[in-house]
Order: C-alpha cells, then structure tokens, then sequence
C-alpha cells in the first residue's frame, strides 16, 4: 500500500506542467536520508528552512533602510515573505512545483550581511577572498544550521539559491546558462525576487520621505503602473503569459515590461540604494562591522567556532560570526566592546 507521500508524488505528475520539477525525481541530498512517510522532498525543504534560526533573524536584518521607528518599513524576513507569495503565484499559475519555489525563495537571503548591502560590501572589503551572500546561503544551509550538519536540502533548492543572485546588472530572466537555476522553479525565484523589491523598495523610499511617486522614470511607470499594485500585477501577468507562449521553455518576460524592470532598478540604485541621506547612517556601520572584525579575531576563543577556526582558518570562523549577526546584534557588541561603561561606585559596609 502507498504511503501519504507517494500519494502526493503521484498527485504531482498528474497535475504539474511535464517541464516542473518533481519530488520522486529529485537529485537527491548530499547525504541520503530515509524518505518522510507523509512529506515528499521539496516540502521537507521548506520547512527545514522555514525552523531555521538562521530563518528567524531575517527579522532583525535591514532591507533598506536602518532601523526604521516606523513600524512599516521592510525587513530582510519581510522581503522574504514577499519573495515567495509572488513566486508562488508565478508557479501556480504554470503548474510548476508550488513548494520547491517557496524553500528557494525562503531561503535566498539565509546569509545576507547585517546592515544590509552596505553590511555586504564592507564585509567583501574586509574578508580575503571577498564575500557573496548567496554563497553564505549556502554555507548556512549545508555546514552552519543544525550544529553544524547543516540542513542537507535537495540539489535544486541549493541550486536555486546558488543562482537567485543578480547584482546591480545582472538580469532577472534571460540569464546564460551559468546564472540561470536549472529547473523552472529556480528562474521563478529569481525573476520574483526583483519584482518584489522594486516595488516594496519604491513603497518604503516613498515613506521615508526619499522619494516621490512623481519621481520614478515616466516611460517604465507607463509601461508596468502607476501603484505597486498595478506594478507586480502587471509583471507576474506579463511573465506568466510569455512563458507560456515560449512553452514553458524558460521563464521570461516581454521586451517592453524587462525594460521598465531594468529601468526602475536602475532608478533606485541611484536614488534610493546610493543616495546620500538613505545611507548615511551605513557609513557608520563601516566602524562597526570593521571594530568588530579585529576583535573577534584578536579574541577567538570569546566570540569564533573553534572547530571552523581548526578545519578553515580564523578569517572563515570570523565572516560566519559576522554574517550571521542581526543589525542589533552587531550594535549591542560593538557597544559592550568599545564603549566605556560607566562607573557605579561600591561602598565597603564600615
């Protein structure tokens, strides 16, 4: 007799388009484990992903701006969360594999920086060899979760992760082969990433006061919308409807609507990601992030995994500690570490 989960495996190549990924066809998990009675693999994944503490501290990681006072602004967990409803919406609508775009798009953003890019590049600056957040992602999810076993995700959850990443001139859909995830539900994760920060990104500069929504480029607003409402629709109808009709071969989108995306991107790196005002505060955390990476490593057995220090040498033991930190994190040790304490007086009993 079947077992739940080769009910739903079953159920799976009844329902999903004939190019989706699916669950009994997995790669596999780099270290073979006894199949789960009820879930089927991409599902384990995600909720691996999901207990993770690594998961959690997304709460306390910037998106944009620095500890906002108002209780709206995006955080790295919230991104996230945008992340993944738009990649399923994506994935739904093509019969793609719903669950294995969710674990990827809840796990792009595992080992981003505290302070958010600005935290990135000081750490690219600081660490030999330089530092990429998608390759941290990955770190976490095979070595650092799970005290040290890592969470043993199957190859296309890793390889969408591996290749979610797009910089500043990367492309969200189109990429060559080498940057592009190979199954379907991977370039969904990747094309849903954009779409979700260009638009919440506009949502919070607006708030903040940084921008104005008669500011954004007039020939990409006419194109996608006026409101990010009217933007994401536009974006997931207009990627949902050119996959189809190129076949499910790859996930893409119209000329016209990849243009606006680039153009808007391209907007607020410039007004918003590298604008002087919104960054200002960033500045600072080149002192923290900096302080900090000389401290640890002059205090090892303090603050670093001797076991990493052992097997990969202090400077690898140092960019875990660091990339894992929470921004509040990161400023609660600077404090304890740099900043004298005052002095409380204490009276002997005559």
């Amino acid at each position: 007799m079947p077992t739940i989960r080769e009910e739903l495996e079953a159920r799976e190549r009844q329902m999903l388009a004939p190019q989706a990924s699916h669950s009994a066809e997995t790669r596999g998990r780099e270290r073979p484990e006894r199949e789960d009675p009820i879930r089927p693999a991409f599902q384990r994944d995600r909720d691996r992903i999901v207990h993770s503490k690594a998961f959690r501290r997304l709460k306390h990681k910037t998106q944009v701006f620095f500890a906002p006072t108002g209780d709206h602004y995006r955080t790295r967990l919230t991104h996230t969360l945008e992340v993944s409803q738009i990649a399923r919406t994506i994935s739904k609508v093509l019969r793609l594999h719903e669950e294995l775009t969710e674990a990827i798009a809840l796990g792009h953003d595992l080992g981003h920086t505290p302070f958010g890019h600005a935290g990135e590049r000081v750490l690219n600056d600081l660490i030999p060899g330089g530092f990429n957040h998608y390759e941290q992602s990955l770190r976490i999810i095979d070595v650092l979760e799970n005290d040290r076993r890592g969470l043993n995700l199957t190859w296309e959850v890793r390889d969408g992760i591996a290749r979610h990443s797009k910089g500043k001139q990367g492309m969200p859909v189109g990429a060559d082969s080498a940057h592009r995830a190979a199954t379907l539900e991977g370039q969904v994760a990747r094309v849903a990433d954009i779409i979700a920060y260009v638009n919440h990104d506009i949502d919070d500069a607006t708030r903040a006061g940084i921008l104005r929504e008669s500011d954004l480029p007039a020939g990409a607003v006419e194109v996608v919308g006026r409101t990010a409402s009217e933007r994401i629709g536009h974006m997931v109808t207009d990627v949902v409807i050119e996959t189809l009709e190129g076949r499910l071969a790859e996930i893409r989108m119209s000329e016209s609507t990849l243009r606006a995306v680039l153009e808007l991107r391209d907007f607020l790196f410039g007004a918003v990601y590298e604008n002087a005002v919104a960054t200002a505060e960033f500045k600072k955390a080149t002192g923290i992030l900096g302080g900090l990476w000389e401290k640890v490593r002059q205090q090892p057995d303090d603050f670093l995994d001797a076991r990493t220090i052992e097997t990969e040498g202090l400077d690898a033991a140092a960019r875990d500690f660091l990339a894992g930190m929470t921004d509040r994190f990161a400023v609660a040790l600077f404090e304890r570490l740099f900043i004298p304490a005052p002095w409380v007086e204490t009276r002997r009993a005559d």
